[in-house]
């Protein structure tokens, strides 16, 4: 006699997002394990007396999403910290980060717990949408006023402005070329290898980091993520994640790619690509090479251009750079030209990945410009593992798509980038519009074969955002169909993560990790994708978000 399931969904539009994707009406859950998918009067048989049966009054349920590249403490922190990714202007930023100081002074008890208290930090500012299109400096920062130390987080977290109180403190561990200078001065502008300064002066002890992982997981779920693929650097949040499974409080599934300067204790702790428990893994060894193009430190085989459309032909240590790209930006450094800079050389880079592949570990190279997908393919072509990644490839040239396809590599890539490939935008600024329509290639990837994974790099972290962007891409070399976006968002981050076998589909054998929209993707004017709400999120079987509340 088959036993009774212990959940089931019924009067739903399940998509299986299997290829084909199928669709059915009911899914029925033993176990924390799909057991069976059909005909709502099939799979109600499995219903006994103690089974929990949801009604979805016709909603639409999909696998959950997976994303598979996040810095998820650092949701939880513009959760609790000040958000600047709504803010429109230096100013709206400083009034921001001078209410944040107001709400988090160190002298209230409350707020004496943690060595970040004393700093006023806000995260998520994004220049490009601005009209005053420049990054902050110290000039704007020491308008909060407060005696304390001041930070603004670019939204790539590659870029950092500080006031004149933050970069007293921490000018002499930033090495000289990450620290832009203009007049001879220090502007408050820092990128690169000059932020871990900062992010050692503020990293959370464990209560504070606790209370990020929480806000952000539980931001997680309500946006239908069940899972994540975490890049973790020194930092107290792989020892949180860990906790909270112990006792059962982890509500998602979390694969910790540990970065490279972390491979000497991952070495010691005997760590190895997808050991853990159910909820908590490792992953990759996650390295760079560049930097970013909002940074302008992205490495490109051509030149940055100015906003007119023109090459910037000083380098990015003169004064005359564009608007987008800020004069007060300018790079201290004598050896950067405009076509970006290395972060990781291609020397280190294949010892990284030589080191990783003797230990057993899964690579992750972050490599933005064409030229540093380039040096990545080239120090994965030699090594013996399958499955390493790509992260981000945001420039690609048509011989880089087709190495992508042939090896097995994986393109790990962020769909809610394309926000910066629209007219007038972040990569027309940077890279010019012949570039700008050739960005974030997602469907030539498809067409070519090669394997593809979404993530949101928490820019933000949305899923239905990022499959929005995808769907109504500018340029037919990017724009998805709204299946081909969601496979990427479940099976293809599954797969990136050496989990298909559980994950990425709604179908018996798998687990049931599972999410509940209001509106179908597929029905909805694509502009209108993002709108859409998460009604309930599931994980194993059990309802981690519940937008009616009622259980």
């Amino acid at each position: 006699m088959t036993a009774a399931a212990d959940l089931v969904l019924t009067n739903a539009e399940v998509h299986t997002l299997a290829d084909p994707d199928e669709t059915a009406e009911a899914v029925a859950v033993r176990d924390g394990w799909i057991v069976a998918v059909g005909r709502a009067f099939d799979v109600e048989h499995l219903a006994g007396v103690e089974t929990d049966v949801i009604d979805c009054e016709g909603r639409v349920v999909l696998p959950g999403f997976i994303d598979a590249h996040t810095h998820l403490p650092m949701v939880g922190r513009r959760l609790v910290e000040a958000d600047l990714s709504a803010v429109d202007s230096p100013g709206e930023a400083v009034e921001a980060l001078v209410d944040r100081a107001a709400e988090n002074d160190p002298e209230a008890a409350e707020n004496s717990d943690g060595p970040d208290r004393e700093w006023v930090l806000g995260f998520g500012y994004d220049e490009s949408a601005w009209d005053d299109d420049r990054y902050l400096t110290a000039a704007d920062l020491d308008g909060v006023d407060t005696g304390r130390p001041v930070a603004a987080v670019r939204e790539d977290m590659h870029l950092a402005s500080l006031d004149s109180t933050a970069l007293d403190r921490l000018r002499g561990e930033m090495p000289d070329a990450d620290v832009r200078i203009r007049a001879g001065e220090p502007t408050g502008v820092v990128v690169e290898d000059a932020l871990d300064a900062l992010w050692a002066a503020v990293e959370p002890d464990r209560a504070a980091m606790r209370r990020a992982v929480h806000a952000a997981t539980e931001r997680a779920t309500e946006l239908g993520v069940v899972g994540v693929h975490d890049m973790v650097r020194r930092s107290a949040a792989p020892a949180v994640y860990r906790e909270l499974d112990q006792v059962g409080e982890l509500p998602i599934r979390v694969r910790l790619n540990y970065w490279s300067d972390h491979l000497d204790a991952v070495e010691e702790l005997g760590l190895r690509t997808n050991h853990g428990s159910d909820r908590v893994r490792t992953g990759a060894i996650k390295t760079y090479t560049d930097g970013s193009i909002g940074g302008r430190t992205a490495k490109l085989s051509e030149p940055y251009t100015n906003t007119d459309g023109g090459s910037a032909d000083a380098d990015a240590g003169g004064g005359d750079v564009d608007s987008a790209g800020d004069p007060d930006a300018d790079s201290g450094g004598d050896d950067t030209d405009d076509r970006g800079q290395w972060v990781v050389d291609p020397e280190e880079l294949r010892e990284v990945v030589a080191r990783a592949e003797a230990m057993d570990l899964q690579v992750a190279v972050h490599a933005i410009g064409d030229e540093a997908v380039r040096e990545t393919l080239d120090a994965l072509d030699g090594a013996d593992g399958a499955r390493h990644r790509i992260e981000h490839a945001e420039v690609l040239t048509d011989d880089l798509v087709e190495r992508i396809a042939e090896s097995d590599v994986v393109a790990s890539m962020q769909p809610n980038f394309l926000k910066w490939a629209r007219e007038g935008g972040l990569y027309a600024a940077r890279l010019g519009e012949q570039r700008r329509l050739a960005s974030n290639r997602f469907s030539d990837l498809l067409d070519a074969g090669a394997d593809l994974a979404f993530g949101s790099d928490c820019m933000p972290l949305d899923p239905l955002y990022g499959v929005q962007q995808a769907v109504t891409a500018p340029d037919d070399r990017q724009r998805l169909s709204v299946a081909e976006a969601l496979r990427a968002y479940t099976s293809g981050a599954a797969y990136a993560g050496f989990d298909e076998r559980r994950l990425g589909t709604v179908e018996a054998g798998k687990l049931a990790d599972l999410v509940v929209l209001d509106r179908s993707p597929w029905d909805v004017d694509p502009g209108e994708i993002a709108g859409i709400e998460v009604r309930a999120t599931l994980v194993g079987g059990e309802v981690v978000f519940d937008r009616d509340g009622a259980r």
